[in-house]
């Protein structure tokens, strides 16, 4: 991504409000050839990643360049960084890995419009084509010819991205950000969230992960009746609590059945949300929802999955995929309901300097913990 950029607006250190002397003018960073970042990089195809110096990249007539502030690990970035077989499959190494992020506006493309410098943003890191039938239809986060963040293309664990300016949200109110750096998984929780009606229902959440707590959190603010949510790790089951669900069940030593009996449920669950991706998952939210029931699956499984479409027949229950976010309604509802109250922080656990990323990635693996966010402004 690093190139000559055509004329940009540049960064003059003024953000809206801001004091001049507190962000000096870079030395024409937007445009210069030979400029240095830092960045964690795959070099190749093989595990492992490397904070390098790497070509500082240029905001095109259409992009907008953005200072990176903080960034959240996903489990896609310890994919790649292990390169397994889907790594191997849909990676496009080189590259500068992450796309959970937000930073601030420096440098503008001439034909941005509405993004300004100084602005405070994140990024929607599916970049999509524009013509496919589902984008000129509205339907963008269906586009397929979808180019990922990080994954297909330079992604934001540096000290500068570029992102068209479409995939730009800039964050109108004052936000912290720590939050702003995960409205990427965030949205991923709202989607899978809203995709069915919630108000008075009583809702399964399997798997307790971030983005699982992040639905929880989600489900309880938009008026569900109870809310239970299932994994094997009692952290993460102690956070869910504190988000405040109405039971945590661990399925290493329980029984979702059991879960429902002591909620006086008499008639099973009316919306299911998969968000881990483990096999045995779907076939215990089938078993444990009502007629009519509808399931949204966000979680990829690993491998294939046992479904009794006998019950899913004469139950008359719905089944529906979720890939990402929809653009940009997710975004309008994010921010929305965190303007209303809405409480994700106890989500993000973990947070530390991106110098030292080795550990960041360590505690993201040990799959114990909730989100992990780097520090780039401290890479150093």
């Amino acid at each position: 991504m690093a190139r000559d950029g055509p004329p940009v607006r540049a960064y003059r250190g003024l953000a809206r409000g801001g004091d001049p002397k507190a962000h000096p003018e870079p030395d024409a960073k937007n445009n210069a050839k030979d400029t240095k970042l830092k960045a964690l990089y795959k070099a190749g195809a093989e595990p492992g990643l490397r904070l390098v110096d790497r070509p500082e990249p240029s905001a095109g007539p259409d992009e907008v360049k953005i200072r990176v502030l903080r960034a959240g690990i996903c489990g896609t970035d310890l994919h790649i960084q292990a390169w397994d077989a889907w790594a191997a499959g849909a990676v496009n190494a080189p590259l500068v890995v992450g796309h959970e992020f937000c930073g601030e506006v420096v440098a503008v493309g001439d034909k941005v419009r509405d993004v300004r410098v100084g602005d405070m943003v994140s990024g929607e890191g599916h970049v999509v084509c524009g013509t496919c039938r589902n984008c000129r239809a509205g339907r963008r986060h269906m586009c397929i010819r979808t180019s990922g963040l990080g994954v297909n293309r330079d992604g934001a664990f540096a000290e500068y991205v570029v992102l068209p300016e479409s995939n730009v949200w800039v964050h109108r109110d004052g936000i912290d950000p720590d939050l702003a750096a995960i409205f990427d998984p965030f949205g991923n929780a709202v989607h899978t969230a809203l995709s069915f009606p919630l108000v008075g229902e009583d809702v399964l959440i399997t798997g307790a992960g971030p983005i699982g707590l992040m639905a929880a959190a989600v489900a309880r603010h938009v008026g569900a009746r109870l809310v239970v949510i299932t994994d094997v790790s009692e952290p993460r089951l102690a956070l869910a609590e504190r988000i405040g669900v109405d039971r945590a069940v661990n399925v290493a030593t329980g029984r979702i059945v059991d879960a429902q009996r002591a909620l006086g449920m008499v008639e099973g669950f009316d919306v299911a949300l998969e968000m881990s991706g483990h096999p045995s998952a779907l076939p215990e939210i089938l078993a444990n929802l009502n007629h009519g029931g509808r399931v949204a699956l966000l979680g990829l499984p690993s491998e294939p999955v046992e479904v009794d479409w006998s019950r899913v027949i004469t139950h008359m229950i719905t089944i529906k995929g979720i890939y990402g976010r929809e653009m940009f309604e997710t975004w309008y509802a994010m921010s929305a309901m965190l303007r209303s109250g809405l409480d994700i922080s106890p989500v993000i656990t973990d947070r530390f300097p991106a110098a030292d990323w080795p550990q960041a990635f360590a505690t993201a693996a040990a799959g114990q913990r909730g989100k992990v966010v780097m520090d780039w402004t401290e890479v150093d």
